[in-house]
């Protein structure tokens, strides 16, 4: 048993992960090689990884949120107006844009479940008016202002030994959703759901609400990402969502060929979120071009994806 976990096949991310780390630790060993750089991955993979494991769910259960980029640039700029504009407190401008997150995955939920759209379809729809959204409320410009420092700047900017609190955040989150989908029978049917509908629904599963709740899951955690970048970079930017779309897919499609043989996991694309975070930090130190991390993270989504379909038709 302990042969099969350690093996290429199972965690094959890992030994190239490995792989990335000794090359760039041999490439660029002054700066590569110190504690600054590991901090600067853990810190940069943060947020990267919020928005990631925002789609496990959804995708475990068999559902495409191609939403999640409309979902942060919306409450971005719902807490960033509401700091710049108001008066109201930092914590109640949060609350607010995890409300509205709420919504636009109920929104989501509406379209795929209800209405039957084919949720690549529906949430693609959802994201462009979402997009809209944005450039409506913001006029298609930055939104600055003193209040988006201090107290609320302090939510993301904390560190303990160097490590930001984004990190804590993502780690929370991520025993949560682990927990949900290793320990509990929502899980198992979520699995399920994802490995054949049909036959989930045949068997008693209540597909429709898992489903339906998958999708606000996914959209409260991109919020959440999007309240934490906004804090992190304390403004509010009309194009601040959509550049997390693919790297996040990458990261959840490679973590599906990790752990789980194939099936969308919450360890797995930890594993994935620092990967491609170490290759792009190496990257970046190397004085590789500026294109260089886009065509790294296009060549891992897919590799992933051939990798996660020959599983599934192993399974």
């Amino acid at each position: 048993m302990n042969k099969q976990r350690l093996s290429f096949n199972n965690i094959g991310a890992v030994y190239v992960w490995l792989l990335i780390i000794i090359f760039f630790w041999w490439l660029e060993p002054g700066t590569f090689g110190s504690s600054d750089t590991l901090r600067v991955i853990l810190n940069d993979g943060a947020i990267t990884g919020l928005v990631a494991l925002s789609l496990v769910v959804p995708l475990a259960a068999g559902v495409f949120d191609l939403s999640i980029g409309g979902t942060i640039g919306v409450t971005s700029m719902v807490t960033a107006k509401l700091l710049a504009d108001t008066s109201i407190n930092p914590t109640t401008a949060i609350f607010v844009a995890l409300f509205v997150a709420l919504a636009i995955g109920l929104v989501n939920a509406i379209v795929v479940v209800i209405c039957k759209i084919d949720p690549f379809i529906g949430t693609l729809a959802t994201s462009s008016l979402l997009g809209a959204l944005v450039l409506i409320v913001s006029d298609n410009k930055s939104v600055a202002s003193p209040r988006l420092l201090g107290g609320f700047a302090r939510i993301s900017r904390i560190k303990i030994w160097g490590i930001t609190a984004p990190v804590l955040y993502l780690f929370v989150v991520a025993l949560i959703l682990w927990f949900l989908l290793e320990h509990t029978a929502t899980g198992r049917r979520i699995y399920a759901i994802g490995f054949n509908r049909e036959t989930a629904r045949l068997s008693g599963v209540n597909v429709d609400r898992i489903r339906f709740y998958s999708l606000i899951t996914s959209a409260f955690i991109a919020g959440l990402a999007g309240v934490v970048l906004t804090s992190r970079i304390s403004v509010g930017s009309p194009t601040i969502g959509p550049p997390f779309l693919l790297p996040a897919f990458a990261a959840v499609f490679v973590g599906a060929t990790q752990i789980r043989g194939g099936r969308f996991n919450v360890l797995g694309t930890l594993i994935a979120v620092y990967l491609i975070g170490t290759g792009n930090t190496g990257l970046s130190l190397s004085g590789q071009p500026l294109w260089a991390p886009q065509v790294f993270v296009g060549l891992i989504l897919i590799s992933a994806i051939g990798l996660t379909g020959l599983k599934r038709r192993n399974v």
